[in-house]
């Protein structure tokens, strides 16, 4: 059983509304979920170490449940240890031109989510957050606003300028105890997409400069918070759909291992095959 947390009101695109829990398996056709009752939210964070972790843009509400609840099963997490999927509408019906605007989804979600962390949980033993592509904007919108601290903050593919750690979401970075990203030269999204289209989403927001890599393809800016290592091998091949499953040839485990040993608080490695 996974659980939840879900900002859509659509099944593809639509609007963002106030989060609420879910739980079953997400794997299903449709998932095959319940809503969770919010007078067990304190009872269910209460204690725990608990990960949020996210898909990225043009994913959609079956993509995201299917894809977030098989890296559940994979992680496996026990005792303490909570995971938490967030779907959140970052597509929509005619993919892909939408991106440009998806900043302002992933933004309204994000705060969102951080009313819902300070809401429900403070009895949490930790809270940590992963992310996919323009996930990461979703997440550090959150982390902003949370009242408290964060243990860990991993980016994976972060479709979000390579700088925002100490620019824009500099406040977000300085409230995380632990930051780590993966980043891959053979990400042609973000090599291609991202550069072509972030410089229009920046016509419509003034907050960080146009033209900058991404940070999923070139790693974190120098100096930096990020705890090394960041850059997969190019001689991997490693694309914007290796880090989660069903991705590429179970390549995603290797991201999954990473993340893993990320939340474990164990020593950062990256195959070297």
């Amino acid at each position: 059983m996974t659980y939840f947390l879900n900002f859509r009101a659509q099944g593809v695109g639509g609007p963002v509304v106030d989060p609420y829990l879910l739980s079953g398996d997400g794997t299903a056709d449709p998932p095959a979920v319940s809503i969770v009752p919010p007078t067990q939210f304190s009872q269910l964070f209460a204690g725990r170490d608990v990960l949020f972790a996210t898909h990225g843009f043009n994913v959609s509400y079956q993509g995201g449940a299917t894809s977030l609840g098989l890296l559940d099963q994979y992680l496996g997490f026990t005792g303490t240890y909570l995971y938490v999927a967030m779907l959140w509408p970052g597509d929509a019906w005619i993919p892909v031109i939408d991106y440009p605007f998806e900043g302002d989804v992933a933004i309204d979600c994000g705060k969102r989510l951080a009313a819902f962390c300070n809401t429900w949980c403070a009895g949490a033993q930790s809270i940590s957050f992963a992310s996919h592509s323009l996930g990461a904007r979703m997440v550090l919108q959150g982390i902003g606003g949370i009242s408290r601290r964060v243990r860990l903050l991993c980016m994976m593919a972060g479709a979000i300028n390579y700088d925002c750690l100490a620019a824009e979401y500099a406040a977000a970075a300085a409230n995380c105890d632990r930051i780590t990203a993966l980043a891959s030269h053979n990400d042609d999204v973000l090599k291609i997409a991202f550069t072509i289209g972030d410089p229009f989403a920046d016509l419509l927001h003034d907050d960080h400069p146009p033209f900058r890599p991404a940070l999923g393809y070139n790693g974190p800016a120098m100096p930096t918070t990020v705890v090394a290592p960041w850059q997969i091998s190019d001689q991997q091949d490693y694309g914007h759909g290796s880090y989660l499953p069903p991705g590429d040839d179970h390549r995603w485990e290797w991201a999954a291992d990473f993340l893993r040993r990320n939340f474990y608080g164990q020593p950062l490695i990256w195959p070297s095959g």
